[in-house]
């Protein structure tokens, strides 16, 4: 069977193709494409029908594919669109951080953008055996309740530890949708969000869409600095701190023993949440993760959440928010009218998944592949470019955060290296505000194979002096 990989080259090179034709006009035929692009039959078929369902081809049968026509407001006229200008009026919202790890990027090139795993490091056998076993469930097309399937909630509960339980526990579309539930719960429009600096772009993005201004708080090697982390909600009276303190995403520091119980110190005495984001719990390297956050919180301070969508597929949309008092039923309403709940016979993937032995086993071997592919991207950055430096090895996630000389400028390196064939992420957007120098972000888990990772840093040193 092809590849998703091959299929998408194919198509990319039969648009091109027809993009230099007219409208109407005659595409080449199956066979040409197999002998000039050099695939199979299928996999043509395959390209060709991807692009039938984009309206870029028709086919008749019995005479071949033809360009089809292209849409538009008349015979060579564009529509006018710009009375949408006074309609929309000021932009709140940008993708721009985030979609730089969610974009494919070209074939040819190496992803060291993306959070997401390669295919090859995902339990892919066991997400299909996982989903057929779901679907034989007499009741796997019925309703769900609102804050999820039973059995789930109680599994992410008992994930959590300490005393949350399965009524705590509300089942959500990924961590993205939560993350945003737990902004807009707690941080009324135009107040104050402190979040970590750096910080995950995508949660800024959330900030900014619902008007919620973000303060930074410094990050170092042992996570968020609780002395001004104290000092910023004192200037800001904010009532919530955002933060990430297993394996934080970008830098990949795990917030030390010490400064967990101050954290939650500090936000007790301002009378604040915090919002502990567990997205790397299951990219763990050599070791399991720390407990998080919520497992030391014993009266309902910290707001949870976490998702599979990391260890296990970009497609399972599957996640959980963990709260206690009286701020749960305020993040369930949210919940509900946002999107009802989630599909059932996704939770019921999900929990199959997480209850067959293979989870335990896969999570094993992504550990040992994670492991592998940091030591593979840290020695190609020591070997080839060595005045680039890494403040923090991590023990888990799927990045390195890179410290590169001040003359250099992040976001021109990224252009460049683009240029050369390897996709990076500037530095610039995890920060809230102005950097304070300069950095990258490197990922390991999206290539196809660690040799792809030393090819990648290559590429990236040929960009520097154009840099």
């Amino acid at each position: 069977m092809p590849s998703e990989s091959s299929v998408a080259m194919v198509a990319s090179a039969i648009r091109a193709e027809a993009g230099r034709r007219q409208a109407g006009e005659r595409l080449p035929s199956t066979r040409e494409f197999v002998r000039t692009l050099g695939v199979s039959p299928v996999t043509v078929s395959r390209a060709l029908a991807s692009l039938v369902s984009e309206g870029v081809v028709v086919t008749r049968p019995g005479e071949g594919s033809f360009v089809a026509a292209r849409s538009g407001g008349g015979a060579g006229q564009a529509a006018d669109f710009s009375w949408q200008t006074l309609a929309l009026g000021e932009r709140r919202t940008s993708a721009s951080g985030v979609l730089v790890s969610l974009e494919e990027p070209p074939p040819g090139e190496i992803p060291l953008a993306s959070g997401y795993l390669h295919l090859s490091l995902l339990p892919v056998r066991a997400l299909a055996a996982a989903v057929a076993r779901a679907a034989r469930r007499p009741d796997a097309w019925e309703r769900p309740p609102v804050t999820g399937i039973g059995g789930l909630r109680a599994w992410f509960a008992r994930s959590a530890g300490g005393q949350a339980d399965a009524a705590d526990v509300i089942v959500t579309p990924g961590a993205q949708g939560a993350l945003a539930a737990a902004f807009r719960a707690l941080v009324p429009a135009g107040e104050a969000l402190l979040v970590e600096s750096p910080t995950y772009p995508g949660a800024l993005a959330v900030a900014a869409s619902a008007g919620i201004r973000t303060v930074p708080v410094p990050v170092d090697s042992d996570g968020i600095r609780p002395d001004a982390l104290a000092r910023a909600f004192a200037a800001t009276g904010a009532r919530a701190a955002y933060c990430q303190p297993t394996f934080h995403n970008p830098t990949g520091a795990v917030l030390s023993g010490e400064r967990r119980p101050q954290v939650l110190a500090v936000a007790a005495a301002a009378g604040a949440f915090v919002i502990e984001d567990d997205y790397g719990r299951y990219l763990a390297h050599e070791r399991p993760a720390p407990p998080p956050l919520i497992a030391e919180d014993t009266d309902g301070r910290v707001v949870h959440l976490t998702s599979l969508t990391k260890p296990a597929s970009p497609s399972l949309r599957v996640g959980a928010l963990i709260a206690r008092g009286p701020v749960a039923e305020r993040l369930r309403d949210i919940r509900v009218v946002d999107d009802f709940f989630v599909s059932r016979p996704l939770q019921e993937a999900a929990l199959e998944l997480v209850s067959s032995p293979a989870w335990p086993r896969h999570l094993a071997s992504l550990a040992r592949a994670l492991a592998t592919r940091r030591a593979a991207l840290a020695a190609a950055l020591q070997q080839r470019i060595p005045q680039f430096t890494v403040p923090v090895l991590p023990r888990g996630g799927v990045c390195l955060w890179v410290r590169m000389p001040g003359h250099l400028a992040d976001d021109r390196l990224a252009r460049m290296a683009a240029r050369h064939g390897a996709v990076i992420s500037p530095g610039r957007s995890f920060y809230p505000a102005e950097p304070p120098g300069s950095f990258i972000r490197l990922s390991f888990a999206a290539a196809a194979r660690p040799e792809d990772l030393h090819e990648g840093v290559r590429r990236l040193a040929l960009a520097l002096p154009a840099a």
